[in-house]
C-alpha cells in the first residue's frame, strides 16, 4: 500500500495489558514519526470502545503499537480483520502462536530451531516442588517484556514462590546461561545482532529503566554465531508466519560454541521507540526511524 493511498493512520497504543506503559511510549513515538513523514495521524488508547473508535476514525491503516495480551496475541488483529482495516505487523495466527510460548516452542522445534527444554506446570505445582532440576526459569505462557519471570538458581533452597497474580498455568524451562542476543527481521531480511548487556537478569527494569542495559550493535561475536542468529531469526519469522517487523531473542553460552545458542522467543510487535532494539538495528542498516515506520505502514495489509 503506497503512502498516497494511506493518508490517515490510526496508532493503537496503551491497552490494558501489563505492558500498557511501554505501549503508550511506543505509540507516541510512532505517531510523532508518522506525522513527520506527512501522514494524518489519530492516536487511540485501546479500550472497550475500540471498535467504535476505529469506525469513527475511519483510518486507511492501523499502526498497531500495542504490546502484550489483547494487543499482540491475535485479539485486536481479529477485530481489524473483521472491520477490514489494513494493519501493521503480523496477522491473527502468527500473533497468537508467538504469544503462546509453549506452542511457539513446538513450532520452532518442528522447524529444527534450538530451544530450551520446557514443560507446563500449575502455579501450585511450581510452589510445592521443583518441576525440573535447577537452574530453571518460570514465566507466564502469554506475557512479554519479562513480566512475571522467576529464575530458580542452581542449589536453590526451595522452589519458586510465585505470586498469586501469576496465571494458573506456567511455563517452566531450563535456564540457559550466557549472553543475551537479539535479531530483528524486517520483511524477508534479518537486520543485525545486538548484544544486550545488563548488570543482572534482563528483566522489565533492565529493558525500560534509564541505564538499565546497554546495547552493542552489531554484536562482537564469532562469524558463525552472527550468521546463526540471522538465520534462526529469519526462519522463526517464517515458521510462525510473521509479517512486517519481528524480533527474536537468544541466549548464548560461549563455552559451548554454536551448540550453546538457544532461541528464547519471537516478539511479533517489538518496542518501537527510536532507541528500541529493532529500530536501532534498522538505523545500523541505514534506515531512519521515520523511514522504518513508513515502510511498516506501506507493508500493512489485511486478511492474512
Amino acid at each position: 500500500m503506497s503512502s498516497r493511498t494511506a493518508a490517515r493512520i490510526a496508532v493503537l497504543k496503551g491497552g490494558r495489558s501489563a505492558e500498557r506503559e511501554v505501549s503508550l511510549v511506543s505509540g507516541a513515538e510512532c505517531a510523532a514519526a508518522l506525522r513527520q513523514e506527512g501522514y494524518r495521524v489519530v492516536e487511540i488508547d485501546a479500550g472497550p470502545d475500540l471498535a467504535q473508535a476505529l469506525i469513527e476514525a475511519k483510518p486507511d491503516v492501523v499502526f498497531n503499537a500495542l504490546h502484550g495480551r489483547w494487543g499482540e496475541d491475535g485479539c485486536v488483529q481479529g477485530l481489524l480483520e473483521w472491520l477490514g482495516i489494513p494493519y501493521t505487523h503480523s496477522g491473527v495466527l502468527a500473533s497468537a502462536l508467538a504469544m503462546d510460548k509453549r506452542r511457539a516452542k513446538q513450532v520452532f522445534r518442528a522447524a529444527g530451531l534450538p530451544v530450551a527444554e520446557g514443560l507446563l506446570a500449575s502455579r501450585e505445582e511450581v510452589r510445592a516442588s521443583h518441576p525440573m532440576p535447577p537452574p530453571y526459569v518460570v514465566k507466564p505462557v502469554n506475557e512479554g517484556s519479562s513480566v512475571g519471570v522467576y529464575i530458580v538458581p542452581a542449589g536453590a533452597n526451595g522452589p519458586a514462590q510465585v505470586s498469586d497474580d501469576m496465571p494458573e498455568t506456567l511455563l517452566v524451562e531450563a535456564f540457559v546461561p550466557g549472553r543475551e542476543l537479539t535479531t530483528a527481521v524486517m520483511g524477508d531480511r534479518a537486520l543485525a545482532v545486538t548484544d544486550i548487556i545488563a548488570a543482572g537478569w534482563y528483566d522489565y527494569h533492565a529493558k525500560y529503566a534509564p541505564g538499565g542495559s546497554r546495547h552493542v550493535v552489531p554484536a562482537e561475536l564469532p562469524a558463525e554465531i552472527t550468521e546463526a542468529c540471522l538465520d534462526y531469526a529469519l526462519r522463526a519469522h517464517g515458521a510462525l508466519g510473521c509479517r512486517g517487523v519481528s524480533r527474536t531473542d537468544f541466549r548464548w553460552d560461549e563455552s559451548r560454541g554454536l551448540a550453546g545458542l538457544y532461541l528464547l522467543e519471537t516478539n511479533t510487535q517489538p518496542g518501537m521507540t527510536p532507541t528500541s532494539l529493532a529500530p536501532e538495528q534498522a538505523a545500523h542498516c541505514g534506515m531512519s526511524f521515520g523511514a522504518l515506520v513508513r515502510w511498516m505502514v506501506e507493508d500493512a495489509s489485511c486478511f492474512r
